[in-house]
């Protein structure tokens, strides 16, 4: 569970770089023009779909805390990584679901 969290931390990280770079690309664009301000090669390709997949890893892995600790199971996850996770899986609802429908 351990590397899992980690491996879910990283996912997070890549969001928060999928978020800038949509604000980066939103706000250099201009009205009108569908092309690419910022080329996606493929390291920032990469970090766009990790940002995408993050939300379902996201939620995989606060469903199996939830069910560790219902079951009153002794999982080995920092503290603040859970909290990281918890923050950030608001913050993907609010983005998938909310913000981009204006």
């Amino acid at each position: 569970m351990r590397f899992f969290s980690k491996i879910t931390a990283i996912c997070n990280i890549f969001f928060i770089i999928y978020v800038i770079l949509w604000f980066v690309e939103m706000h250099n664009r201009k009205v009108g023009n569908s092309d690419l301000i910022i080329p996606l090669s493929w390291l920032e390709g990469t970090s766009v779909v990790l940002g995408y997949l993050s939300i379902v890893v996201n939620a995989l892995f606060l469903l199996l805390c939830f069910i560790f600790y219902s079951f009153k199971s002794n999982i080995k996850v920092s503290r603040w990584i859970l909290i990281f996770n918890i923050v950030i899986f608001c913050c993907q609802i609010y983005w998938h679901f909310i913000f981009k429908d204006f």
